[in-house]
């Protein structure tokens, strides 16, 4: 908690480049982009980084291959560089995973068309993947048992990519490298609009956790604020091109239904594509497409039988999966930018991803609307150009602030970890070694703790049972990742409660001293606030907002 109230203190005292509303994806990189290249910059977050629509994802990072057939090429072919880009920066973590497509009787185009355009698609993606294969249904049936292919027609593969751990770690790694680079960030911070004073912009801000409120003073203000950017627009008086329309799509967190490390994809009932995704030791399935009216969401019974249906009906399982088998679920918007002739009258399951950037160029006021994690680095480099343009200086617009620490670093800590046989402390449920996990999650950071486990061996322990985390991982957690309630870990900086059963959590012998290490003297407060709160996500419903 010192590092949140430590930045709580800096930001009233200090006129900003810029702030930062909104701890997304796209605030998230806005922030570690400017910062790296030498802008001073606040972010903030009226509930926790990634707490909406960024910790609700597939996982998945694609080129938008469904696009192809709207005929948004243009979109395809920037999303597969931005795709290629990502697994070129991040090599631990955005790895390429192969679509298994099948294609059903009575579908609106023979098997061989969509195998066609996945030809075009590995094109326009600069051949940087495997090539795509066509298949017949007992290929298919070879390839994944699991795959009811009685009605299938024939089927494909390709190749895009996934995020091999958690979208909403992968977010908080760009607010982290904001930190590393110098951005003053809080979270739990909340907006209560702004105003311009002179040059500047006054924005007031509220501090989720006591009541306080206070100003924060900026040369530039970029609403990143995700599904409630037009909100805060209203708030601050700005008026913008676009403006959101929302997807409403939930996902399912069942156990693994296959050991083989690809993507299951369908159409589904809707006609939008269905997929099984690997996570670790559990599959995730989705999704859904409903349009919603507001961003506040829940799962409904119809969602979760919508999901159930549609995975029963095209796999092969011993036994239909039923609401019993829920593990978690994972239930968002997606905010889709429109300009208000060009959203309610095109085919919604249609509207595409794209992100949009609306400036005020006299009130130097960014709105960053649509966006997806595929796209983030386009994004803060698109709003660093137009932050300069707006006369902000920007000392070092050279400087790459993204990506994996170089590959020496890399090596000095695998080096290390094999000197103390690390791997071997590898706990049995463990879906990785252990020095593979540490790397991808923290990079060199993980160097920390490797002298903390040289130091202490139990640092080196699985702390919440059936899960890969250990002591040292929430010591790291304490300190640098500002981790404010246990939510915050349990589900943002890690990955627990998406695929450990709550009652598993709650009543695991390593929850209080999770809390001790994570909060010190507010450590009661801090269990007690998670146990007293009800997790209908995690029992698989949630009453619609």
């Amino acid at each position: 908690m010192q590092l949140r109230q430590n930045n709580i203190r800096k930001l009233p005292e200090q006129v900003f480049d810029a702030l930062v509303i909104g701890g997304g994806i796209n605030g998230a990189s806005a922030a570690a982009a400017l910062s790296g290249k030498g802008a001073s910059v606040a972010l903030i977050d009226r509930g926790d980084f990634a707490g909406s629509t960024s910790m609700h994802s597939s996982n998945l990072v694609w080129g938008g291959i469904k696009y192809m057939e709207s005929g948004d090429f243009a979109l395809v072919r920037k999303l597969c560089k931005s795709r290629n880009h990502l697994i070129k920066s991040y090599p631990s973590t955005v790895q390429e995973i192969r679509f298994l497509t099948t294609i059903n009787k009575g579908f609106r185009h023979h098997p061989l068309y969509p195998w066609a355009g996945t030809w075009l698609y590995w094109l326009m993606g600069s051949a940087f993947t495997r090539m795509p294969d066509f298949l017949r249904p007992d290929g298919i049936k070879a390839r994944e048992p699991i795959i009811d292919t009685n009605n299938a027609q024939g089927g494909f593969e390709y190749s895009d990519a996934y995020l091999h751990d958690n979208d909403a770690r992968f977010v908080f790694n760009f607010v982290r490298g904001a930190l590393d680079f110098g951005t003053v960030a809080a979270n739990y911070v909340e907006s209560l609009g702004a105003r311009r004073e002179g040059d500047l912009w006054v924005t007031k801000v509220r501090d989720s956790m006591d009541g306080r409120t206070f100003e924060i003073r900026s040369k530039v203000l970029i609403n990143a604020a995700g599904p409630w950017v037009d909100q805060h627009n209203t708030l601050s008086g700005q008026k913008t091109d676009h403006h959101h329309v929302f997807s409403k799509g939930i996902h399912l967190i069942v156990p693994r239904l296959t050991d083989s490390k690809r993507v299951l994809a369908f159409f589904a009932d809707d006609g939008r594509l269905f997929f099984v995704i690997p996570m670790g030791p559990r599959t995730c399935i989705g999704t859904t497409d409903t349009r919603v009216e507001k961003p506040e969401v829940g799962a409904t019974e119809d969602d979760i039988r919508f999901v159930l249906d549609n995975i029963n009906t095209r796999l092969a399982l011993k036994k239909p999966l039923g609401k019993e088998d829920i593990i978690a679920t994972r239930c968002g918007v997606r905010p889709l930018a429109v300009k208000p002739s060009g959203g309610d009258d095109r085919d919604f399951l249609n509207l595409s991803r794209k992100h949009a950037i609306d400036i005020d160029d006299k009130m130097r006021h960014l709105s960053i609307f649509g966006g997806k994690l595929t796209d983030c680095l386009n994004v803060g480099e698109e709003v660093v150009e137009e932050v300069r343009r707006l006369g902000i200086d920007i000392p070092y617009p050279d400087f790459r602030w993204y990506g994996e620490p170089d590959a020496s670093v890399r090596e000095s800590f695998m080096h290390q970890a094999r000197l103390m046989d690390l791997d071997a402390m590898t706990s049995s449920e463990a879906s990785e070694p252990l020095s593979t996990r540490l790397w991808r999650r923290y990079g060199a950071q993980a160097l920390e703790m490797l002298e903390d486990i040289r130091q202490d061996p139990r640092q080196g322990e699985v702390l919440i049972e059936g899960t890969e985390y250990l002591r040292c991982e929430l010591k790291l957690a304490r300190r640098r990742e500002m981790v404010t309630r246990l939510e915050d870990f349990l589900r943002r900086r890690s990955k627990v409660s998406l695929v450990v059963p709550e009652q598993t959590i709650r009543n695991s012998p390593g929850l209080r001293e999770a809390c001790d290490i994570l909060f010190d003297d507010q450590a009661e407060a801090r269990l007690e606030e998670y146990l007293a709160t009800s997790s209908p996500e995690s029992a698989g419903l949630r009453p619609e907002a």
